[in-house]
């Protein structure tokens, strides 16, 4: 049986001033992927955890957005073990609603094939699940539109409260307007659950999402996620970029599965690739001193990330919302957040700890 992450004890009130005036002020970048936003679920958790870092804004997309939603609620109305306790309460009733409503484990005998080494997406459940959504659009399978993420979302998440609250983390979530084809930006205000379920609106699953007469779908594939509302946000210089979809792969693809893959990131991480190239040429601007340091700002680019351990997993297990599954990320995502902080910590606030040149050119 998997454990919970054990939680950090609650300071004396003098002990968390002190800490909380040593604090050093962060964005965080999350991308979507589906159930493996449960990677991004134990990054969050370690850092909360850890509270040496504040956070100033967050930026997201899909899973990233529910998230960045989850969390600042939780932050909202308890502080940083409120927002993991929430965050905790989310992924448990995400697991819940995939027992209730899950396709890709209907059958028992699917974990023994995986067992024995044969991938989710050759499964008989995923091939006959990919031909429906090819052949028949949600608008035929789901004519009453029910998704269950709604209701996830909904009892986690006071959504009146959080436009309400006090809380001084931005945010910025992404959706995709289908007419225009461009990139649209929700901020605290405007979010409500309609908004978080736009920015997770995969088009073959799920009718677009309406919201005042325009409809969206997942933010993905304009943003995942957005750098930009971070730089004109004017708080912190740090980003920290919590990657879901692996940036390199070691091994070439050969079969039809591994193409598939390999496409779907490439595809996904494509417009996260634009911005941090135009990062990078700025700041070789300000270096080379044809821009003026007083009135272009620096950003510090900052990446965790797992790309071997999510190689591994097939596209076919971004809808696995088995409950150790999903505790699996989430343990790989606190420990590749603990050896960032580890490694990192004291050049917040002072450098990059990403060579843009050598991840992103």
């Amino acid at each position: 049986m998997t454990r919970e992450p054990r939680r950090a004890r609650a300071s004396s009130p003098s002990k968390a001033n002190k800490a909380a005036a040593k604090t050093k002020p962060v964005n965080l970048a999350l991308q979507g992927g589906g159930a493996h936003g449960a990677f991004a679920w134990g990054v969050l958790d370690k850092l909360l955890e850890d509270g040496r870092l504040s956070i100033d804004a967050i930026s997201a997309t899909s899973a990233g957005a529910m998230n960045a939603v989850v969390a600042a609620y939780g932050a909202a109305v308890g502080g940083a073990e409120g927002a993991r306790e929430k965050l905790a309460e989310f992924w448990r009733e995400i697991a819940r609603a995939g027992q209730l409503y899950g396709t890709l484990r209907a059958f028992p005998w699917e974990q023994w094939l995986e067992a024995g080494g044969i991938r989710s997406e050759h499964s008989p459940v995923y091939v006959f699940f990919q031909a429906m959504t090819h052949l028949f659009s949600p608008y035929q399978l789901n004519p009453l539109n029910l998704n269950p993420l709604r209701d996830v979302l909904v009892k986690v998440v006071d959504f009146d409260r959080l436009a309400k609250s006090a809380s001084t983390m931005r945010l910025f979530l992404s959706a995709t307007n289908v007419r225009t084809g461009k990139l649209e930006l929700f901020e605290n205000e405007a979010i409500t659950a309609e908004v978080v379920l736009a920015s997770a609106c995969l088009p073959y699953l799920f009718q677009a999402v309406e919201i005042g007469g325009e409809h969206y779908w997942d933010g993905g594939f304009m943003g995942n996620p957005a750098i930009f509302p971070l730089i004109y946000n004017r708080g912190s210089r740090d980003v920290i970029i919590v990657h879901i979809n692996p940036i390199e792969r070691r091994k070439l693809p050969t079969t039809a599965a591994e193409i598939f893959d390999r496409m779907n990131e490439i595809s996904l991480n494509s417009s996260l690739m634009r911005e941090m190239r135009a990062v990078a040429f700025v700041t070789k601007l300000i270096d080379d001193k044809v821009l003026d340091s007083g009135k272009y700002s620096r950003m510090l680019i900052h990446s965790i990330r797992d790309d071997m351990g999510m190689a591994e997993l097939g596209v076919a297990t971004k809808l696995s919302l088995d409950w150790e599954f999903l505790c699996r990320l989430r343990d790989a995502g606190r420990a590749k957040a603990a050896e960032w902080l580890a490694a990192n910590f004291d050049k917040v606030g002072r450098t990059s700890t990403v060579d843009l040149a050598q991840a992103f050119l």
